[in-house]
């Protein structure tokens, strides 16, 4: 039986940055993969470019995770700087973009993993190993023995890149309901007509829960940043567990298509305007507002033909055109499941010390990543925690 002084199980972002954090202190580490590569899903994040962090002030960018409590030790222990010089002294600079979004300059994922899988020099990596048991004393499928076990597994989104419910039972650590995040949504109302169509900085609702950004129309449903952000509170707000069943999903979501104005206002300019511009048809009045694509299925929504002109716009319709642009809604009845981005919930983070990721109710294993109840908005924050998660675990178990 092969021995190990820690073995870490999973090589996404999380598991690949503990094995390097280990390696420094330890010279026994073994990488686990399931997969006959490292770092699948770290490739497709960003949509191939590796949105790596984000960079906000640490406290500003504490501030947006649910668990920013948790998370202060770990992202204080391996900082921003600490993950950008990591790859810059390596010879990858970066490029920043709106919110704070943080790319390889070369805008290739591709990048990123080569540096960290070179990275792993003094580290044995296994692929196509599935661990299907730790029992007692850490030994791994009955051939692998290690002092310690750092666990980054990843949640259950992307299953071709190795996610999966089972990783879950590898441990008995209490885990809290595992449900879909960062998902695009599933509508009602067939959207196919007008998909691909971006409406941008529009304001998106359900219940008291607003989100502001861009809104992209798919064949089956919505989906851009507004609405995956979004998602993460609908997610949130249900009662449903992965483990157990599927989301029942039937609700209704609200766009705010000009969230600019306010509804007086919009009432004081139409009635200027339709009064100045009264023979201008109101399809091409409303490009002022809306994306030019969008329109006839707006007017549609609103029962006028894009060919009235203003000036025959009664004090109803012009009412309803005000609503409709202020309040859009659609019902929404699913997550796009197979798009979803993370997980939300995990690892029981009662049960896990924030300042070594060691679990408090079995010495000697540590967690990192997704498999974790942690999770963030879209643009850097995931990958985030996972680095800096990682980094902590590796370091914390391989001190002596």
């Amino acid at each position: 039986m092969d021995e190990y002084d820690i073995a870490v199980i999973g090589g996404g972002p999380a598991g690949i940055m503990a094995a390097i954090a280990a390696s420094q202190n330890s010279s026994k580490v073994i990488l686990l993969e399931k997969n006959p590569q490292l770092g699948r899903k770290l490739l497709m994040t960003g949509g191939g470019r590796c949105n790596i962090t984000n960079l906000k002030p640490i406290k500003k960018l504490l501030n947006i995770y649910p668990q920013k409590n948790f998370l202060k030790h770990s992202f204080f222990t391996f900082t921003n700087e600490m993950l950008l010089s990591f790859f810059q002294d390596r010879g990858l600079d970066f490029i920043e973009e709106d919110d704070n979004r943080i790319f390889p300059e070369t805008e290739k994922s591709g990048d990123i993993l080569k540096i960290l899988t070179e990275s792993l020099d003094d580290v044995v990596i296994r692929y196509n190993f599935e661990v299907k048991t730790i029992t007692e004393g850490f030994i791994i499928n009955d051939s692998i023995k290690a002092d310690k076990i750092i666990i980054a597994t990843g949640g259950v989104t992307y299953p071709p890149t190795g996610c999966s419910m089972k990783n879950y039972s590898l441990t008995s650590q209490p885990l809290t309901d595992i449900r879909y995040g960062l998902s695009p949504l599933i509508t009602k109302k067939d959207l196919s007509e007008i998909a691909g169509i971006t409406l941008y900085d529009v304001a998106v609702s359900y219940g008291k829960s607003k989100i502001k950004g861009n809104v992209l129309f798919s064949h089956v449903g919505l989906t851009g940043p507004a609405i995956i952000n979004l998602s993460n509170l609908i997610s949130e707000s249900i009662t449903y567990n992965l483990l157990e069943n599927g989301p029942d999903l039937d609700i209704e979501i609200a766009i705010d298509l000009c969230p600019d104005f306010t509804r007086d206002e919009l009432s004081e300019k139409f009635t200027n305007d339709f009064q100045l511009k009264g023979k201008t048809m109101i399809k091409n009045y409303l490009k002022l507002f809306l994306t030019n694509g969008f329109i006839g299925f707006f007017l549609d929504e609103c029962g006028l033909e894009g060919e009235t002109q203003l000036s025959r716009i009664n004090k109803k319709a012009k009412n309803r055109l005000i609503e409709k642009l202020k309040r859009f809604t659609l019902e929404i009845t699913g997550f796009n499941e197979g798009l979803a981005k993370v997980t939300i919930g995990g690892v029981d983070l009662a049960n896990v010390n924030a300042k070594t990721m060691e679990s408090t109710l079995t010495p000697k294993l540590y967690f990192a990543g997704e498999v974790l109840d942690l999770h963030g908005p879209t643009g850097g924050y995931n990958l985030k925690i996972a680095f800096s998660t990682g980094f902590l675990a590796g370091l914390s178990a391989s001190e002596k």
